[in-house]
């Protein structure tokens, strides 16, 4: 018998119908080792030794692979074809090995495959290899750079910057990335410019559009025409002046396809055509990757989606040059096969690219056996695959130059048009912001001389415009251009940012939050080299270095730590007040916007004789007055989207009852509703704003109405003791006596009746442990298992999926709605693979539990007794001591 392991079980499975009885496939479930989380798990001073930590799943895992081991004959190691892959396959053997239990084994073997097709697995096991020790040490190498950078950075900026979370070797380099590009849009001055265009009309009739290109001679420029005065004086020169053509130039051209996609490239065209967040991507492109049932047996419907290499596997390119053939006919077919070079960096990881593993599998006849969400990334894989083997689009670009009859004003006409489309028919690639250069406007007929009469004339003015956020699609692009990272961490890292509460999302955009700006602030003024971009791409190729054999790991680790050490030393001597100083600098214009009425920004709206300042507490920065204690005021450290309401001093009006003012004030937590101001020492009255309010859009009748709170709904009929309505820590509630019953939304405090109410609290009264039964989000189906339900519930920490007892939390970022049955599955799997090591574990502590309580009671007895009696010895020497005194 020989044993096989490969990652996941879905796959073992698979692998075990194709390989028969004489195999027993067993999954390590991903990694079975890992560094623990906790500082001293990589050792720089004992040559970079690692800790490595197994927890109870894992170690179950690894106990029946073991017991399996014992009696095989032959033990192949079948994970994933790239350095995690590697990776497992090592941390697997290395256990093994401390088990003892490959003494009477024959051979261990390392095979791999880039997809679970029977053949692809077949062959694979027909041309075995050692593991790759180089691969292998440049994950430990990449490994422990992570490892050391973020336990030995966070520390620091716990300290120095009280609530920021953690910082990463690319984390905080991607993090710069989007904070740079808001800071040029915050700096960014719009230009004015204006451009003329005019309907030209040919001999026969044909119009067409063409622009204004020169001006007395002068080609030009984008802002030449600057002012509405210039733009009408120039548009009726135009419009006073008669034109000809002075020259016609008709160029053929070609647009070549894009090759297949890698890890990267299918990441940002997901992203830009499907709206997929990268994660999204690669959980969907995991499933395909791993298969469905076809024909009865479970087969990969594409290639394994982590690789760097743009080349496709000879065999496949002939099936997909057929599929085109058959499909697209003869003129859509090149005469050759296309061969495109891959542009990373680390061969050792430059597979075979992302295709389809049949492309005889048509999208219209795989769309039954996938759900939505598989059929669109599994029809984008499809296309783009064969559209990379297809003829280039043929097309003619058509230049006109049009010159008044003086010579002095010139105009141009454009078009494109596709003579052939040959791949376009296909697949166009996406654009992040530039749009579509080619405009596809057919241009008539005309020859050099010819006279064209002047229809309308349009001066239009513009403004330039500050470039745009980053998308998921344009960052990947960013950080794979400067070599920041790998393609397969992407997706980890931009989830990091999101989870960490770094950067957030705005319309699938990246807009950075303060405390990520604050975190970046720091560490390029504290930390400046190893946020650069281009010693991280520098570090990032001694990795790939290390991985083709050229550099010896810890050679790096010695030379990174000796540098990163010295800075991590100098940054832990600096004052707070140092920090908060040169951050008051830098993030200034942020911080402290000018105001429109040219007054000191930074000067205190409460006391007006204070100066703001950037200040950290537990719950990390915000904005205070110099004079405190002394004056009090506080805000966030931003306004927020120009929202004036965040920065203290909006008022609504008064309240009819008392007369005092009402206004939105803002605190180092967020911004409140206040009426008046302190009277004899009191606080004034105040109202938080519920989630989902934005603090711009409440008025004075909204305002009140919080601070009404909380509201009488009416008396109780048993008892009569009034049942209350209002808005606490956890969210909106009904009270009586001592029973809390939640509502579903802040806005049905205001409206809840006394029948609802009731009712609520007699549920909560019932189940006290538990809360109310809620309608899901969405009904996934039945689990495959034992046909229970599976939804995705709504929770008081977000959103989560539900199968009987279990609950698994959705990963940060994950929108309820895409959930698919396959990933909730997956997720309460990995829950439910937590609990029985947990009972295990409370199971073997409990007589020890009791044993210790009893010692514990003991033992403080014992301390109370000699306590008393120390007590009594201390009382009685100093009555003592004063008797002898007084004589």
């Amino acid at each position: 018998m020989d044993v096989v392991i490969v990652e996941s079980p879905a796959k073992a499975k698979t692998i075990n119908k194709y390989l028969g009885s004489g195999y027993k496939v067993l999954a390590s479930y991903g990694h079975v080792r890992d560094l623990p989380s906790k500082d001293g798990s990589v050792k720089p001073d004992e040559d970079f030794s690692m800790a490595w930590d197994t927890d109870a799943k894992s170690q179950k895992r690894l106990n029946e692979i073991a017991s399996a081991v014992k009696g095989a004959d032959r033990l192949i190691l079948a994970t994933d074809p790239d350095r995690e892959g590697e990776a497992i396959s090592w941390h697997v053997l290395e256990v093994l090995k401390k088990k003892g239990v490959l003494k009477d084994l024959k051979q261990t073997q390392r095979v791999v495959f880039n997809a679970i097709t029977k053949k692809s697995v077949l062959e694979a096991m027909e041309n075995p290899r050692e593991l790759h020790q180089e691969l292998i040490e440049a994950y430990l190498a990449r490994r422990a750079l992570d490892y050391l950078v973020g336990f030995t950075l966070s520390p620091v900026l716990w300290r120095k910057l009280p609530g920021s979370r953690s910082a990463g070797r690319v984390q905080s380099v991607a993090l710069r990335l989007i904070c740079e590009r808001e800071l040029d849009i915050e700096k960014f001055i719009s230009e004015e410019y204006w451009t003329i265009a005019a309907q030209m009309r040919t001999g026969a009739g044909d119009s067409f559009e063409a622009r204004l290109w020169s001006l007395d001679g002068k080609k030009l420029e984008k802002f030449d025409i600057n002012n509405k005065d210039a733009a009408e004086e120039t548009k009726a020169r135009i419009e006073a002046s008669r034109f000809a053509v002075r020259s016609v130039e008709s160029k053929p051209g070609r647009r070549n396809p894009q090759p297949p996609f890698t890890t990267s490239t299918l990441q940002q065209e997901a992203s830009r055509k499907l709206g997929f967040s990268a994660s999204r991507t690669m959980q969907l492109a995991q499933r395909l990757y791993e298969g469905i049932e076809l024909d009865g047996e479970t087969t990969g419907l594409i290639t394994y989606m982590r690789t760097d290499g743009v080349q496709i596997a000879p065999e496949a390119v002939a099936q997909t040059r057929n599929v085109i053939q058959n499909e697209f006919g003869e003129p859509y077919l090149p005469s050759s096969a296309r061969v495109y070079q891959t542009k990373a960096k680390n061969a050792q990881e430059a597979h075979e690219a992302i295709r389809p593993t049949d492309p005889a599998r048509l999208p219209a006849e795989m769309k039954r056996l996938l759900d939505d969400d598989q059929f669109k990334l599994y029809e984008l894989v499809w296309k783009r695959t064969l559209a990379s083997q297809m003829e280039s689009a043929r097309l003619d670009r058509t230049t006109i130059d049009m010159a008044s009859g003086d010579g002095k004003i010139g105009l141009r006409a454009t078009g494109s048009v596709i003579t052939f489309d040959g791949f376009l028919k296909l697949y166009q690639e996406g654009k992040d912001d530039d749009g579509d250069s080619d405009d596809g406007s057919r241009l008539p007929k005309v020859a050099m001389g010819d006279a064209l009469g002047l229809g309308e004339v349009k001066a239009d003015q513009h403004f330039t415009e500050p470039p745009p956020r980053y998308t998921e699609a344009s960052l990947v692009k960013k950080m794979e251009e400067l070599g920041i990272g790998r393609p397969s961490t992407y997706a980890s890292i931009l989830s990091v940012l999101r989870d960490r509460g770094y950067v957030h999302m705005d319309k699938n955009r990246f807009l950075p939050d303060d405390k990520g700006r604050l975190v970046t602030a720091f560490l390029e003024n504290f930390f400046t080299r190893y946020v650069e971009y281009s010693f991280t791409a520098d570090l990032e190729e001694k990795l790939d270095q290390i991985s083709a054999g050229e550099l010896n790991w810890k050679d790096v680790l010695r030379d990174f730590w000796k540098d990163f050490t010295g800075a991590v030393d100098e940054a832990l001597e600096l004052r707070i007040t140092e920090v908060l100083d040169r951050l008051n600098e830098v993030l200034g214009p942020h911080v402290f916007p000018p105001k429109e009425d040219g007054s000191e920004p930074r000067a205190c709206p409460s006391c007006e004789t204070g100066q703001l300042s950037l200040k950290v507490g537990r719950f990390g920065a915000f904005v205070g007055c110099s004079n405190y204690p002394d004056c009090k005021f506080t805000r966030q450290l931003t306004v927020g989207n120009g929202d004036d309401a965040l920065n203290g001093d909006k008022v609504l009006g008064e309240d009819p009852e008392t007369g005092k003012e009402v206004a939105i004030k803002s605190g180092r937590f967020g911004p409140y509703i206040q009426l008046g101001e302190a009277e004899d020492g009191e606080k004034p009255k105040r109202a938080g704003i519920p989630k989902g309010w934005t603090p711009g859009d409440i008025d004075l009748d909204e305002a009140l109405k919080l601070l009404s709170l909380p509201r009488e709904v009416g008396e109780h009929p048993e008892d009569g003791e009034m049942v209350t309505a209002g808005l606490g820590r956890f969210g909106p509630f009904v009270r009586h006596g001592k029973i809390y019953a939640n509502l579903e939304s802040p806005e049905e405090v205001f409206t809840v009746g006394l029948n609802r109410a009731v009712t609520l609290i007699a549920e909560k009264k019932a189940n006290p442990g538990r809360r109310r039964a809620a309608a899901p989000l969405k009904e996934l189906g039945a689990h495959p298992e034992d046909g229970e339900p599976v939804n995705v519930m709504n929770g008081r920490y977000g959103p989560y999926v539900k199968h009987g007892k279990t609950n698994a939390t959705l990963p940060a970022g994950k929108p309820p709605e895409e959930v698919t049955l396959e990933e909730a599955v997956a997720l309460i799997a990995a829950k439910a693979g937590k609990k029985p090591a947990a009972k295990k574990k409370a199971a073997a502590k409990k007589k020890t539990a009791k044993k210790k309580t009893a010692k514990k009671k003991t033992a403080a007895k014992k301390k109370t007794a000699a306590k008393k009696k120390t007590a009594s010895k201390k009382k009685t020497a100093a009555k003592s001591e004063t008797a002898d005194t007084e004589s």
